[in-house]
C-alpha cells in the first residue's frame, strides 16, 4: 500500500467517523480506533494517539456553538476538568504498562456501555434539591427550551460524579476516546443534570481531558503526525458536516443501528484482544 492510498483511506475513515460520532453523540474515537487497528493494522498506542488529537480539533469545534447556544454549563466543566485532567494524566501513564491485548479488551467492554447507553431511555428528572456542595460552588444554572424561556436545574452529589469523572479521564487516557459515556451517567444519573446539558457540557470537557492525555503520548513519540494529520482532517470536516445535518435528520434510527454496529465492533475487540491478536 502506497503512502497516498494509506492516507485516503484514513481520510475517507476519519470523514465517515466525524460524521456519524456527530449525528450520534459519541464521538469520532469510538469509529478511529477499531479503523485504525482492527483494519489497518496500526499498534494501538499511535491509534490512540491520533484518537486523542482527534478529540481536541472535534471538542473546540462543537464545543463553542453549544457554549453559543447556552446549554454547556461552563462552571461545572471547568470543576469536574479537574477531576478528568488527573485521571487523564495518570490513565496515560499507565497505558504504557498496559499489553495491547488488554487495552482491546477494556475498550470492547466502554463500547458495550457506549452502546447500552445510547439505547436507554432518557428520563428527565424534574425538580431537584441541589446539595449544599453544589451551591457553595455555585454549580446550578439554566438552559433554554424550545418556547425561548430558560429552565433552572440544580445538583446533587457532587463528590460522587467527581470521583466518577476521575475514572473517565483515565479510560480517556488508556483508550483516547473522550469516555463521555461515563461523565454524561456521572452528571446525568449522579449529579441529576439535564440529559441535554450533561452532554454538551461533556462535549465541552472532552478536548481538555484529551490534550493532558496527549501531552504524554507526544513526550512517548506515540502521535504520529503522517496518521494523526488526516484522522484530524478527516474527523474535523466529517462533525462539521454531521452538525449541519443534525438539524434536518432524525437521527433516532441511526442511533438505534449505530448501537448495534458498536456491540459487533466490541465483540470483535474482545475477541481479538483475549485471543492475543494485538
Amino acid at each position: 500500500m502506497t503512502i497516498l492510498v494509506f492516507t485516503l483511506i484514513l481520510l475517507v475513515g476519519a470523514y465517515a467517523a466525524g460524521l456519524l460520532g456527530s449525528l450520534t453523540g459519541l464521538g469520532g474515537g469510538v469509529i478511529v480506533i477499531p479503523l485504525l487497528t482492527l483494519l489497518l493494522g496500526i499498534d494501538f498506542q499511535y491509534a490512540v494517539g491520533a484518537a486523542l488529537v482527534a478529540s481536541i480539533a472535534t471538542s473546540s469545534g462543537s464545543g463553542s456553538a453549544y457554549v453559543k447556544e447556552g446549554f454547556t454549563n461552563i462552571r461545572l466543566g471547568m470543576f469536574l476538568e479537574i477531576a478528568t485532567c488527573i485521571g487523564a494524566a495518570i490513565g496515560a501513564y499507565i497505558a504504557v504498562w498496559l499489553d495491547n491485548n488488554i487495552i482491546a479488551v477494556i475498550f470492547g467492554l466502554v463500547l458495550i456501555l457506549t452502546a447500552a447507553n445510547q439505547l436507554r431511555k432518557k428520563v428527565d428528572h424534574g425538580e431537584v434539591k441541589g446539595s449544599d456542595t453544589a451551591h457553595r460552588l455555585k454549580l446550578f444554572g439554566t438552559y433554554p427550551q424550545p418556547d425561548g424561556t430558560h429552565k433552572a436545574y440544580q445538583l446533587t452529589h457532587v463528590g460522587a460524579g467527581f470521583s466518577l469523572m476521575t475514572v473517565a479521564g483515565a479510560l480517556s487516557g488508556i483508550l483516547g476516546i473522550g469516555s463521555g459515556v461515563l461523565k454524561v451517567l456521572a452528571m446525568d444519573t449522579l449529579m441529576k443534570v439535564p440529559f441535554k446539558v450533561s452532554t454538551t457540557t461533556s462535549n465541552f470537557m472532552m478536548g481538555v481531558t484529551a490534550v493532558t492525555s496527549a501531552v504524554v503520548y507526544l513526550g512517548r513519540g506515540n502521535i504520529e503526525p503522517g496518521i494523526a494529520f488526516p484522522i484530524l482532517v478527516g474527523v474535523l470536516c466529517g462533525a462539521l458536516t454531521g452538525a449541519r445535518l443534525l438539524r434536518k435528520l432524525d437521527v433516532r434510527l441511526l442511533r438505534r443501528i449505530f448501537s448495534i454496529a458498536i456491540l459487533l465492533v466490541a465483540a470483535n475487540m474482545i475477541w481479538n484482544g483475549f485471543a492475543g491478536k494485538f
